[in-house]
């Protein structure tokens, strides 16, 4: 079974909830999307809040990947840049699959479905994102196209005795 990936969706109380729930899930199961376990859908709806206000400002948009069921399996969030020298890359933002999936092709079919979407952006060239190291991660963005292009020591910290790298990472999308 694959995924199907939505640009754009409309912001439901169903889909709202379904990203909280994603969100918590990913976060518990140790994913490195913002927060570290343990953590409740109530922890992270502040977050999410500011994405919907980002999306409902231009300044964001998602993509949603529904699973065969209709849950929200994955997504994707695309910031945009504001700086004029800077407007023909995008970020991609808080990048998940729900555990309950992973080892199915899944975080690769959403990375196409976010290049494939990005693609359709005018003017946008490349995009980039970040990830914590020491999980491996930046090997899987290289795997699907992606190029190491930076990375600050220690910049994160997940725990008082645990720092992490923050890995800037590229898709040239030309």
């Amino acid at each position: 079974m694959s995924l199907t990936f939505t640009l754009d969706p409309a912001v439901t109380p169903v889909l709202r909830d379904g990203i909280l729930d994603l969100w918590a899930d990913v976060s518990n199961a140790g994913g490195s999307v913002g927060f570290v376990p343990p953590v409740t859908a109530e922890d992270i709806r502040p977050e999410l809040v500011k994405h919907f206000v980002a999306m409902a400002e231009g300044r964001s948009r998602l993509l949603v990947g529904l699973d065969e069921s209709g849950a929200v399996a994955a997504t994707a969030f695309f910031s945009f840049n504001t700086h004029r020298l800077m407007q023909h890359w995008v970020w991609l933002y808080t990048v998940m699959v729900h555990p309950r999936h992973q080892g199915r092709g899944y975080g690769r079919d959403l990375l196409a479905a976010a290049e494939d979407a990005a693609r359709g952006f005018d003017g946008i060239d490349a995009i980039r994102l970040t990830c914590r190291g020491g999980n491996g991660l930046e090997r899987f963005y290289g795997s699907c196209g992606y190029k190491e292009v930076g990375r600050v020591p220690g910049a994160i910290r997940v725990a008082p005795d645990d720092y992490r790298d923050d890995v800037f990472m590229l898709l040239p999308l030309g």
